[in-house]
C-alpha cells in the first residue's frame, strides 16, 4: 500500500495498489480535480476483504500525476457554448486522453482487464474504458455520472456558480471556504459529513498536492466530451449504475438516462446520497460492487 509513479501514455502516474495481485482487479477512477485518495481507505480495503485487488491513481493534472502547464488554460465560456450547442471546440486534452492514461497503466502494470469503477467524471472516463476496451473490462460501475446527453438537468445554479468559482490559489484558507462550502452544497443530506470531517480531508488533499490549475482543463475535457449514448449502447460489460436520489451536481436524471442506454445495465438508485461518498454509505457501495464484479464473472462464463 505504498504510492508509486510509473511511466503510462507517455506520462507521470501516481498510484497505489491493495490486495493480493493474483486477485481480479478493481481500478477506481476518481472525478474532476479530484486526488484519488478521495476514494476512502476503508472503500479500498473493503473491497479487498471480499477478495479483490484494488488499483486507484490520479488522473492526470491533479495529484501526482503529471501536470499539463504547458497546454494553458482553456476559455471555458467558449467550451462552454460549444457544449451547450454540441459544437466540436479545442480543448487541452479529451476524456479519450485521460482513458487513454488508464488503459496506459494497465499495460505499465501488466495487468490485462479489471472490473472499472468511475465516481462522476471518472464514470465517463470508465464508460469509455467499457466502450473502447471490451476485452479488457471485466465489468463497469459508473457512479454520479452522466451520458452527457443534452437536455438533462443542469446543476442547481448555487453548485454550479460554486464549482465555476473554485480558486485557482493555493491559498489555504480560500480553498478551505471554497470546499467546505461545496460539501454542505453537494453532500448527502440522509448522511451529511461534518465541517470537521471536511476540513480535515481538504487539508490532508492539499498537503500531499496544492496544485490547482488541472480543475478547468479537466472540466473542459468533461464539457467538451458531448453525448456518449452512441458509445454506451456498444458496451457489452456488464454494468451497475449506482446514483444518489438526492444529487444536486450531477442531477439522478443523468444515472437514469445513463443505464437507458448500456444493454442491460443495472440501475440502483440511493435514496439521501448526494455527490459525495459519506462514510455510513460506504460499505453498503462496497457490498454492491463487490456483488456486482462477483455476478459479472457467472454472466461472463454463461
Amino acid at each position: 500500500m505504498t504510492e508509486k509513479i510509473i511511466k503510462a501514455n507517455g506520462i507521470d502516474i501516481a498510484y497505489e495498489e491493495f490486495g493480493d495481485r493474483s486477485n481480479p482487479t478493481i481500478l477506481l477512477v476518481m472525478g474532476l480535480g479530484a486526488q484519488m485518495t478521495l476514494w476512502p481507505l476503508s472503500f479500498c480495503e473493503g473491497l479487498v476483504s471480499q477478495g479483490y485487488h484494488v488499483l486507484r491513481f490520479d488522473n492526470r493534472d491533479v495529484g501526482l500525476s503529471e501536470k499539463f502547464d504547458h497546454s494553458g488554460q482553456p476559455n471555458m465560456l467558449l467550451v462552454g457554448m460549444g457544449s451547450f450547442f454540441g459544437l466540436p471546440v479545442p480543448v487541452p486534452y479529451s476524456l479519450t486522453d485521460m482513458t487513454e492514461d488508464a488503459v496506459g497503466l494497465l499495460d505499465a502494470l501488466d495487468i490485462d482487464a479489471v472490473h472499472i469503477v468511475g465516481a462522476s467524471l471518472g464514470g465517463m472516463i470508465a464508460q469509455l474504458f467499457a466502450a473502447h476496451y471490451p476485452s479488457r473490462c471485466l465489468s463497469l460501475t459508473s457512479m454520479m455520472s452522466s451520458s452527457g446527453r443534452l437536455g438533462l438537468p443542469s446543476p442547481k445554479p448555487k453548485v454550479f456558480r460554486q464549482l465555476m468559482s473554485r480558486p485557482m490559489t493555493n491559498d489555504m484558507e480560500r480553498r478551505l471556504a471554497h470546499g467546505v462550502k461545496m460539501y454542505r452544497l453537494i453532500g448527502s443530506p440522509k448522511f451529511p459529513t461534518s465541517e470537521e470531517d471536511a476540513r480535515t480531508l481538504i487539508i490532508e488533499s492539499s498537503r500531499r498536492s496544492n496544485y490547482t490549475f488541472g480543475y478547468s482543463r479537466q472540466l473542459a475535457a468533461a464539457f467538451a466530451g458531448g453525448s456518449r449514448i452512441r458509445l454506451l449502447r456498444r458496451i457489452q460489460a456488464p454494468s451497475l449504475v449506482l446514483h444518489g436520489k438526492n444529487d444536486p451536481l450531477i442531477p439522478v436524471a443523468h444515472g437514469v438516462d445513463t443505464a437507458r442506454w448500456i444493454p442491460r445495465a443495472q440501475l440502483e438508485i440511493i435514496d439521501g446520497w448526494g455527490h459525495d461518498l459519506p462514510k455510513p454509505l460506504v460499505p453498503r457501495i462496497v457490498d454492491m460492487i463487490a456483488e456486482h464484479a462477483s455476478g459479472s464473472k457467472k454472466a461472463i462464463r454463461a
